[in-house]
């Protein structure tokens, strides 16, 4: 019983839609009709207003970081399982028809939750990539794949293995953007979107 209780708990701290209710009470309209249609902080940059994009990003990923830390007080052999019901609860929240956004901030916080290192890491490899790159899709993608083998690297199997399926999930949500990488179409942060 108490899997399922971390898991449902990880996802419910997740599925809050906070790049939704930070836009709507800021007068920014709906985000989901506007670029992209997700609920993360790149699609929030969209609008225009870079306030209200970092701070979507820093509550994706405290949730994030909740959905490991609370549920490693109350159940701590089931923290993994509280850390993929934060994931999964921002990419597919049941209060939005299970559309949510991509995960990446929200892996964040994850990754720092289980480890700070492997989060540190994690952060250095999004930022780095962002700013050098200037692909968000590029960024959010490495680092997830990143995340893991840091922390395979350190001898956390079990943050690894989790961290692992969320970078798989995170690939998945990125299809579309891979598709774009390929034909040389997925914008740059900060140009116009194609």
């Amino acid at each position: 019983m108490e899997w399922i209780l971390a898991l449902a708990l990880g996802y419910l701290l997740g599925s809050v839609p906070f790049g939704l209710i930070i836009t709507r009470l800021a007068g920014a309209g709906d985000l989901r009709s506007i670029g992209s249609g997700n609920i993360g902080a790149t699609n929030v940059l969209r609008t225009g207003r870079k306030g209200l994009a970092a701070t979507t990003l820093l509550f994706d990923l405290l949730k994030g970081l909740a959905g490991v830390l609370i549920v490693a007080q109350l159940w701590p052999e089931w923290v993994g399982l509280g850390a993929i019901g934060a994931f999964l609860g921002h990419c597919f929240p049941v209060w939005l028809g299970f559309k949510g956004g991509k995960g990446v901030a929200t892996t964040a916080g994850v990754a720092f939750g289980l480890a700070w290192p492997v989060g540190l890491a994690y952060a250095v490899t999004w930022l780095g990539l962002v700013f050098t790159v200037r692909i968000s899709s590029v960024a959010g993608m490495s680092a997830a794949v990143i995340a893991p083998v840091v922390a395979l690297a350190l001898g956390d199997h079990h943050s690894a293995m989790v961290l692992a399926v969320i970078a798989a999930i995170v690939l998945f949500q990125h299809r579309e953007n891979i598709a774009r990488l390929r034909a040389g179409t997925e914008p740059k942060v900060g140009g116009k979107k194609s």
